[in-house]
C-alpha cells in the first residue's frame, strides 16, 4: 500500500490502452471483491486465486519489466504479455480444477508446473510492486527449503549451521506446499489481503475521492491552528484522522504533509524538523484504529482474537503515541517562541463541520457495525455503501438547494458515476503492493512450516538473549529494522512474528496478543528510523530538506514507537485489562513516563531543565517500566518531584505555563 501510493504519485504517462486496461481490470476486481464481501462469500480456493490473478495482471500492466520510466518496446511487451497470460492461468487454475485437485492423492505433473509458474510470477510481481528486497528474501527461503540431503540442492546442507540443517525438499513437494493448499501462497497473509484488507483499502479510496481527506485536514487546522506550533499540531491530528482512512504512513505524509509542512516552515520550524514531525505523525496512522493498515486483520487471523477486540485494546496505545508526538511538538514550539496562525488564515470549525459532517457518518457506521458483531468483510461492504449514500445524499441536497434543473441532474449523475469508477480503480491500484507482499509472505510462511525454521530461529534468539526479556525485545527491534530495509511494514510484521512469535510467547511468557502488538509496533520503525526511513524520506522531499537529517528528526519525534511496546510487556493491564485501580494506575504512569521522557529528551517542559534534572528523569522512567510495584511508585515519585520543581521554577520566574491548549504570548 505504501510503495504503491508513493509510486503512483510519480507515475509516468503510459499508453492510453494500458491506462484503459488498468481501469477496466481494477474496476472489475473491486466489483468482484464487493460481490464476495456483501452478496456471496466464496471459498478460500476461489477467492484467493482469483484475487491473485487480478492483482498479478494489474501489477504487470502498471509496472513495465524494464522500469516505470522506460518504454516497454517489443521485447518488453513480449515478456509482460507472457506474464499476463500466466497470471490469468494462475488465477483460473485452482477454481477450475478444484474438484480434481481436492480428490487426488498425489499432485499431477501439470499441477506441479502450474505451481512453479505461480511462484515465479509472484516473485517477479513482488520485485516490481514492492521492491527487489522482497523477492530476494522469498527466493532465499525457497533455496533454504531445497538445501538438505534429500532436497534439490543437497550440496548446500554442508553450509548450514547445525541448528539450521533439515532434510531438504523436492520441487514437487515444495510446489505442492506453495500452491495446492492453504499453507503457502494461498495461506493466511494472502487470505487477509484478498478479503479484509482489500475491502477497507477500497473504503479508504471512496473516502479519498469524495473529499474526506481534505475534511479531516481542515478540521485539524480549525481545532489547533491558533495554538503555538499550530500547523505541527494539526499535522498530528490530521494524520490520526487520515490513518483512519488509509492506514499508510507514506500516503499520510504526501497528503497531509502537502498542507502542513509548508505552514510549519512558515511558522519557524526548520525544514528537516517540519518533515520529521509529519513523518512521525503519519507513522501513527498505521497503529491508529479502526483500520491500522493491514495489521489488525492479520493479527486477528493469527491470534484468533476478534477484530473489534484488537481495535479496542489498540485505542489507548495509539492515543499515547499521538500524545507523545503532540507534546514534543508543543515543547519545540515553546522553546522556539512560536505563535499560532491568525483567525483569518484558518478555516472555522463550524464551517468545516457544516461542509463535511457527512464524512463522519461512514466512520460511525463502521465502528457501530464492528461493535454489533458483524464480520469485518461485511462491515467493510456496508461502510462503502454508507460512504456512497452519504456523499450522494449531500450532493442531492446541494442540487436541490441550488435550483434543480434537468441539465444539472444529468451532470450530477455523470459526476457520481465518474467518482464511483475512480474509487473502484483507485482501490484496486492501492491494493496491488500489499497483496503482492502478502503473496510472497505466504511463500515464507510455507517454508517455515515445512522446515520448522520458526522453532529453530526461536532457539537462536533465546541463546543470543541469554533468557533476558529486554535483550530479546532489543533483538526483535533490530530484526524489524533490518527486515524493514527490504520489506513493507505489513510483510515485515508477518515474517517477524512467524520467526520470533513462538519464543516471545512460549519461552518469555508474553501473552500472544501482546507479542503480536509488540512486533507490529516495532515493524513500523522502518518508516522513521535511519538509515531506512521511508516516511522520513517522503517528508524530506516535500520539505526540501536532507533525507537523513529529516529521518533523524522523525526518529526523535517517534520515540513512543519504542517505549509504548515495552509498557505493553511490563504493564500488561493496559492491554489485557484487570482490576480497575490497577488499570488506571498503569495508564497514569504510562502517560507520566512519556511526559518525563519528552522533557528529558528536549531539556524543557515549563522552562529549560537543568542537566542533572534530565539525568534523574531517565532512571525514573526506567523505574516506571519495572515490573515491581514498589519500584514503580519510587520512579513515579521521582518524576513528579523533578517535573514539579520545573513547574515551580517557571512560576517563580514568571514564565507563562502555556498549556498545550492555548497560545501563550511571546
Amino acid at each position: 500500500m505504501d510503495t504503491e501510493t508513493a509510486a503512483r504519485l510519480q507515475e509516468p504517462p503510459q499508453p492510453w490502452f494500458v491506462l484503459r486496461a488498468v481501469a477496466v481490470i481494477g474496476i472489475a476486481l473491486s466489483l468482484f471483491q464487493l460481490y464476495a464481501a456483501g452478496l456471496q462469500p466464496l471459498g478460500l480456493f476461489f477467492q484467493r486465486p482469483i484475487h491473485l490473478g487480478f492483482i498479478l495482471v494489474l501489477c504487470f500492466l502498471i509496472y513495465p519489466v524494464f522500469g516505470r520510466d522506460k518504454p516497454r518496446g517489443p521485447l518488453g511487451w513480449a515478456i509482460d504479455g507472457a506474464l499476463i497470460a500466466i497470471s490469468i492461468l494462475v488465477g483460473a487454475w485452482l477454481p477450475v480444477n478444484i474438484d480434481i485437485i481436492a480428490n487426488q492423492i498425489f499432485p499431477r505433473t501439470v499441477d506441479i508446473w502450474v505451481g512453479v509458474l505461480t511462484v515465479l510470477v509472484v516473485l517477479e510481481g513482488a520485485r516490481r510492486a514492492v521492491g527487489l528486497g522482497m523477492t530476494v528474501i522469498g527466493a532465499l527461503f525457497i533455496v533454504y527449503a531445497f538445501a538438505g540431503n534429500r532436497g534439490e540442492l543437497p550440496f548446500l546442507s554442508d553450509w548450514m549451521p547445525g541448528i539450521m540443517n533439515h532434510r531438504g525438499y523436492s520441487l514437487d513437494r515444495l510446489a505442492s506446499q506453495m500452491t495446492l493448499g492453504a499453507e503457502g501462497i494461498y495461506g493466511i497473509p494472502l487470505g487477509v489481503a484478498a478479503t479484509f484488507v482489500f475491502i477497507f483499502v477500497l473504503f479508504g479510496a471512496f473516502l479519498e475521492v469524495t473529499g474526506a481527506g481534505k475534511f479531516f485536514i481542515d478540521l485539524a487546522y480549525a481545532a489547533t491552528g491558533r495554538q503555538r506550533g499550530g500547523p505541527a499540531k494539526a499535522a498530528v491530528i490530521a494524520s490520526a484522522g487520515m490513518g483512519s482512512i488509509s492506514g499508510s504512513a507514506i500516503a499520510n505524509v504526501v497528503t497531509t504533509g502537502a498542507f502542513t509542512i509548508p505552514l510549519m516552515k512558515k511558522l519557524g520550524y526548520r525544514p528537516a524538523q517540519a518533515g520529521g514531525i509529519e513523518a512521525a505523525a503519519s507513522t501513527g496512522g498505521q497503529i491508529m484504529p479502526p483500520l491500522m493498515g493491514a495489521g489488525a486483520f492479520l493479527m486477528s487471523e493469527f491470534t484468533r482474537v476478534p477484530y473489534v477486540d484488537i481495535v479496542l485494546v489498540s485505542i489507548f496505545p495509539a492515543v499515547l503515541y499521538f500524545g507523545a508526538v503532540y507534546l514534543l511538538v508543543h515543547i519545540a514550539a515553546v522553546k522556539q517562541n512560536m505563535t499560532g496562525l491568525t483567525s483569518e488564515e484558518l478555516p472555522r470549525v463550524r464551517q468545516v463541520l457544516a461542509d463535511g459532517w457527512h464524512f463522519l457518518l461512514p466512520l460511525v457506521a463502521l465502528v457501530a457495525l464492528l461493535v454489533a458483531g458483524y464480520s469485518p468483510m461485511r462491515v467493510g461492504f456496508y461502510a462503502i455503501v454508507s460512504v456512497i449514500a452519504a456523499a450522494g445524499a449531500r450532493a442531492l441536497w446541494n442540487f436541490t438547494a441550488n435550483g434543480p434543473t434537468a441539465g444539472k441532474f444529468v451532470a450530477l449523475c455523470r459526476s457520481g458515476i465518474a467518482l464511483t469508477l475512480e474509487a473502484l480503480e483507485l482501490g484496486a491500484r492501492n491494493a496491488v503492493a500489499v497483496s503482492m507482499a502478502c503473496a510472497v509472505a505466504g511463500i515464507i510462511v510455507g517454508v517455515v512450516g515445512l522446515t520448522g525454521l520458526g522453532l529453530k530461529f526461536s532457539a537462536m534468539m533465546i541463546a543470543f538473549s541469554g533468557g533476558n526479556i529486554v535483550l530479546a525485545l532489543i533483538l526483535v527491534l533490530i530484526a524489524s529494522l533490518i527486515l524493514g530495509m527490504g520489506l513493507p511494514v505489513t510483510a515485515a510484521y508477518i515474517v517477524l512474528i512467524i520467526l520470533v512469535g513462538p519464543a516471545l510467547t512460549q519461552e518469555f511468557g508474553i501473552p500472544l496478543l501482546i507479542a503480536h502488538l509488540v512486533v507490529f509496533w516495532y515493524s513500523q520503525d522502518s518508516n522513521v528510523t535511519p538509515p531506512v526511513a521511508l516516511a522520513g524520506f517522503a517528508g524530506a522531499a516535500i520539505a526540501g530538506s536532507k533525507p537523513m537529517e529529516t529521518s533523524v528528526q522523525a526518529w526523535k519525534y517517534a520515540k513512543g514507537l519504542y517505549l509504548i511496546p515495552l509498557f505493553m510487556v511490563f504493564n500488561q493491564e493496559i492491554i489485557l485489562g484487570g482490576p480497575l485501580p490497577l488499570v488506571l494506575w498503569a495508564g497514569a504512569i504510562a502517560i507520566l513516563a512519556l511526559v518525563a521522557f519528552a522533557a528529558a529528551l528536549e531539556g524543557f517542559l515549563w522552562r529549560p531543565m537543568a542537566l542533572w534534572g534530565r539525568a534523574l528523569l531517565i532512571p525514573g522512567v526506567i523505574a516506571v517500566f519495572w515490573p515491581d510495584l514498589r519500584i514503580e511508585i519510587a520512579g513515579t515519585l521521582l518524576i513528579l518531584l523533578i517535573l514539579g520543581l520545573n513547574w515551580w521554577q517557571a512560576r517563580k520566574e514568571g514564565i507563562p505555563s502555556a498549556p498545550m491548549g492555548t497560545s501563550a504570548p511571546n
